[in-house]
């Protein structure tokens, strides 16, 4: 009867942590857990991974089964009915002396793990087909990835945002369906472009008992002409007169932080920024609004405009707007 190489079924390395172990078992039995694989040997292919996760996450077990590995060639022990690794790769011919272990009942598991681990869990009525023991390893259930389109006025002020989502659940009979649900989602201060809100629990269900997976939201902040975030650094711009951008001046704003009274200083130049510190995304070390000043000129749409635009230039005779140009 051949050996099976429980370390290659679950892709880790014999030197594996039980962390290791317990991840890859999670992960290949997403892929291949029948209620959701479409793999075609998905039953299969999960027999060997409940088998193998079984031993190594089990520390009697492997610390058994590594004996088994580790054993020289021709080893002798005590005969138990013949040897159960007569073409185990690396062994030769010969009775191989192992304890006998009570199983958990957690499937059917091959010929080869009963021979090792001897048959105690059918005395028990722990195992065979439709039995207690029958039933897999609660699972996790898969987290779940979706996106959410705030305002950026929202992360100032917190929200609270109704989403309608689709995915995996269980239904009253404890079956897995695909279903719209809708969720009751709140916004806490200071989330940021791209940030991830994890809500616990949300995700997909769990299997056999296990407990459900998380939902993850992906925080997007919708177009607005008004500013911009970077970060936690919020943009705006502040549009300023010809004689605010020459001598200066105060004036109200409105900004996501509320209305704020801001002096402008004199000697405006392009790209040229007011820094209004603590008053960017809330956080524990807010983030701050910068003021880009932008020169807005008022049209000359009527006579008197007109001629206040003459005077204004005759007042800067050596004014010469393209010099260096």
């Amino acid at each position: 009867m051949d050996s099976k190489n429980y370390y290659q079924v679950l892709g880790v390395d014999k030197k594996a942590s039980a962390d290791d172990i317990k991840k890859a078992y999670r992960k290949l039995a997403r892929k291949y857990h029948p209620d959701i694989s479409k793999e075609k040997d998905a039953d299969k292919r999960m027999a060997e991974l409940n088998e193998a996760n079984a031993v190594l996450s089990d520390a009697e077990k492997r610390a058994e089964y590594d004996a088994m590995l580790d054993a020289p060639r021709g080893f002798a022990g005590g005969a138990r009915g013949g040897n159960p690794f007569q073409n185990a790769e690396g062994f030769n011919p010969g009775d191989f002396n192992f304890s006998r272990q009570h199983m958990d009942g957690d499937a059917d598991y091959s010929d080869f793990f009963n021979q090792m681990f001897g048959q105690a869990r059918a005395q028990r009525g722990a195992g065979g087909p439709g039995g207690a023991g029958s039933r897999m390893h609660p699972m996790r259930g898969e987290d779940q990835h979706a996106s959410i389109e705030l305002d950026l006025i929202d992360s100032y002020q917190g929200a609270e945002r109704m989403l309608t989502l689709h995915g995996r659940q269980l239904d009253e009979h404890g079956d897995i369906v695909m279903k719209e649900r809708q969720l009751q989602v709140k916004i806490p201060k200071g989330v940021r472009e791209g940030q991830m809100i994890r809500l616990a629990g949300q995700g997909g269900p769990g299997y056999n008992g296990g407990e459900a997976g998380d939902l993850l939201l992906e925080v997007h902040f919708r177009a607005d002409k008004r500013w911009r975030s970077e970060g936690k650094d919020v943009y705006m711009s502040l549009p300023v007169a010809p004689w605010e951008a020459a001598i200066g001046g105060s004036a109200e704003v409105n900004t996501p932080a509320g209305t704020l009274e801001v002096t402008i200083p004199a000697g405006w130049s392009a790209g040229r920024k007011l820094r209004l510190k603590g008053k960017g995304l809330p956080a524990a070390t807010p983030g701050d609004l910068y003021l880009e000043l932008q020169l807005t000129t008022p049209p000359a749409d009527s006579a008197e405009a007109k001629a206040a635009y003459e005077a204004f230039a005759k007042a800067f005779p050596r004014f010469q707007p393209r010099q260096g140009a």
